[in-house]
Formats: C-alpha cells, structure tokens, sequence
C-alpha cells in the first residue's frame, strides 16, 4: 500500500494536471523549442514539471528531483530526501504535434526503496499508480520505442502484430495492463522514461529486464540510457 503521503501527492497530481490545469497545458501544445540533442520541450513540460514540483514539496519535504527538464547537478541524493524521478510530458512530440498519446510519469524513492508510481495519460484520462486494482487482458501485441532504427527493429522478437505510439508512459501502461504481450527498447532511455513503467510491471507480475538482467526495483541513476524488455510471464518458454 501507498504511504499517506505519497497518496496524498499523487492524488494531487491526478487533480491538478488531470482535471484543473488540463486545458491551460493543452493551449501550450504549440509552443516547441529544440533542445540540444534535437528533442522538443514546449511550456506544457514547463508547466507540468513546475506543478509536480510545487506539489512534492507540499506533500513530501524533504525532497530531491530528478526531472528530464532540469539539469544535473550534484552527485547523489541528499541523506533523508524523498527523490522523485519525473518525466512531465513524456512523448512531447506527440504532445506538440496534437496527439493525445502523451503522458506523465514519476516514481518515488526513499533510501533506495521504492514507495510508489503514477503514470498518466491525462488527456485520455487514463492513470495507473501502485496499488491499483485493474483489468487485464491477453494480447500478441509487441510494443516497441519509436526511437529504434530499422535494424533494432529488425532485431526484435518475431510476432504478429506490433505498434509503436511515441509514448513510453502510454506503452508502458498497455503493457502493464496485458495489452501488450511485449514492450521494449533495445537502444536504450533514460531513468525518468521508465522507472514509474517498470516498478508498476513489477507489481503486476510481469518480466523487467534492465541491460539484460533481471530488474528487481532498484533506483536508476539519471545521465544514463538503459535497455529495457517487459514481458509477460505467460511468454517466457
């Protein structure tokens, strides 16, 4: 179960980003800049992130965060902070381009241990957090990272049908939910991308590879790109 006060944030994150400041991050949609790898950030990230920002602070000082909007800086968790790894708008390029595939993603550390997840889709108005109850369903669908080249995907295990989004959150929540038999990215993303999708994998019972090897909730230090796999265990000969 989730401890009150992470309850109490990611409670008011669903609010405040899913329901009252929705239409006030979608009129930003067209306001994209190029960051130095080529990516787009847009006000809508701005926003979100500030928002989460506020509201950790609220509900759980200390706290140290790691976002994909700040810049690092430092090395390592000051002792007794909660740290919060955030990923405000994950799939901007959907965001920008008038997609609703685009999502928010944030996992909870204290001292190494993981405390909770939330991933959203706040304009599907689909949320997943830790301790949710859902409805699974049985697919044989891969789920893939946009970002792979033709030979990664070449690379991939054989199947019928596959889908590429532009979301991680997004694929991350299909594939928790059995929508996906599989999802993965062999190139590699960074911790604020995929720590929300895996633990909540974890907690559902499916598969979690990190670089190869088993993934069991570890933190994922930032300024790295990791190679993930989820699958679900019904797929494992």
């Amino acid at each position: 179960m989730l401890a009150p006060d992470i309850t109490a944030f990611f409670d008011a994150i669903q609010q405040r980003v899913g329901k009252e400041l929705l239409q006030d991050v979608l009129a930003l949609r067209n306001t994209p800049s190029a960051k130095a790898d080529g990516s787009f950030v847009t006000q809508g990230d701005l926003l979100v992130q500030e928002t989460i920002i506020g509201l950790a602070k609220e509900h759980l000082t200390p706290v140290f965060v790691v976002s994909e909007e700040l810049e690092l800086t430092g090395s390592g968790i000051p002792e007794g902070h909660t740290v919060i790894v955030v990923d405000p708008i994950d799939g901007t390029e959907n965001f920008t381009s008038g997609l609703p595939e685009w999502g928010v993603s944030i996992a909870c550390y204290r001292n190494g241990r993981h405390l909770g997840s939330l991933l959203g889709a706040p304009e599907m108005g689909h949320w997943l957090r830790t301790g949710d109850r859902i409805q699974r369903f049985v697919s044989r669908i891969r789920g893939l990272s946009s970002s792979l080249s033709r030979e990664q995907i070449s690379a991939v295990g054989v199947g019928p049908e596959y889908r590429m989004i532009g979301c991680c959150a997004v694929n991350m929540m299909a594939v928790v939910r059995g929508s996906y038999l599989t999802f993965e990215n062999p190139k590699g993303a960074n911790s604020w991308d995929i720590l929300a999708g895996i633990n909540l994998a974890l907690e559902h019972g499916l598969r979690v590879e990190i670089e190869g090897r088993t993934y069991a909730g570890e933190y994922l230090e930032p300024g790295h790109k990791y190679r993930f796999k989820i699958e679900q265990k019904a797929n494992i000969q």
